[in-house]
């Protein structure tokens, strides 16, 4: 997976079996760690809470897949650290956005209601 894409696609089962793919901002520690960050109470984050396999591509913003799938392990993080350098990353790459999309978060007060999923490849 290209690190230096905008999105990828992250792509979560739900118990029947069934994907779900949703197009996410993201952020790497390195080539097989990433972070993005959800609403704490999006499917999605179910979904990884339920079982940690995922698949991850790289996507334009739509969620038009640009790369190949690849097979992950997603977990939610409860480390307050972790959380803050995912944040941290995610400002870094996104910028102006991602203060936007704070300040926003503040201002209609789900800042505190959000939560950051890690990726893990390796292959």
């Amino acid at each position: 997976m290209d690190i230096n894409a905008r999105y990828i696609s992250f792509r979560t089962f739900r118990r029947s079996g069934v994907a779900v793919d949703t197009p996410v901002w993201f952020a790497s520690v390195d080539p097989d760690s990433h972070y993005l960050f959800s609403a704490a109470d999006a499917g999605k984050v179910k979904r990884v809470r339920n079982s940690s396999t995922a698949q991850m591509a790289s996507c334009d913003m739509r969620g038009g897949t640009l790369g190949l799938w690849q097979d992950c392990h997603a977990y939610v993080v409860s480390d307050s650290a972790e959380a803050n350098l995912a944040y941290a990353l995610l400002s870094r790459k996104y910028g102006w956005q991602m203060r936007l999309t704070n300040f926003f978060s503040r201002l209609s007060g789900r800042i505190n209601q959000r939560a950051v999923i890690r990726l893990e490849s390796g292959e």
